[in-house]
């Protein structure tokens, strides 16, 4: 008897359909039809799941964020403050081919969004999520900040590591990659008020 499949699970491999189609042939390739074919499953199979495109797509794209945010949730904590960083901010930049799919997805479905509404919620938080996450850790790291210098370091952060996420996305994926980390670490000494190694 074959393993039954819950609507979750099938909700989930339908996602990672999705994020293939976007990686292989990008956002404009996403269709019920292409996912369909890409997952394996008959359209009206996918259908039964997903109605439209645009549920699909918004599924995809919370089910990304949740998968980033629990990868951060469970990175290991020392109680050093500054290994801390360094480990969480590793986990934001695309390193690991499963933080440079998303990476990838993830910019294909910011472009997305003027032509699917439903995303802007979705960016918004992943956004807002974000720099929270950089203000903890300047808060972590510089516990005396006043609130608005705090404000303008975790910004500051968030800038660095959206930029230094774009330039490895862009190297070839056998670049070497210890400048982008390096390049955390001195913010992190930083924003810690030590010199950079």
């Amino acid at each position: 008897m074959p393993r039954r499949i819950d609507t979750h699970e099938r909700k989930e491999q339908l996602a990672e359909a999705v994020w293939r189609v976007i990686r292989d042939k990008g956002i404009g390739a996403v269709s019920v039809r292409t996912v369909a074919a890409e997952a394996g499953v008959a359209v009206g199979s996918l259908r039964h799941v997903f109605p439209t495109r645009t549920e699909l797509v918004e599924f995809s794209a919370r089910l990304m964020v949740r998968r980033a945010t629990e990868r951060l949730a469970a990175t290991a904590r020392t109680g050093d403050a500054r290994r801390d960083a360094v480990a969480i901010l590793r986990h934001l930049i695309p390193l690991e081919p499963d933080s440079r799919a998303e990476l990838e997805v993830n910019l294909a479905l910011i472009a997305e969004a003027p032509a699917t509404p439903e995303l802007v919620p979705i960016r918004d938080e992943a956004y807002r999520a974000l720099l929270g996450l950089c203000a903890h850790l300047v808060a972590s790291l510089a516990p005396d900040l006043d609130e608005t210098r705090l404000a303008t370091e975790a910004r500051r952060l968030h800038a660095l590591v959206d930029g230094v996420a774009l330039h490895l996305l862009t190297d070839p994926d056998t670049a070497d990659t210890d400048w982008a980390v390096e390049c955390l670490r001195d913010e992190v000494d930083r924003l810690a008020g030590s010199r950079p190694r």
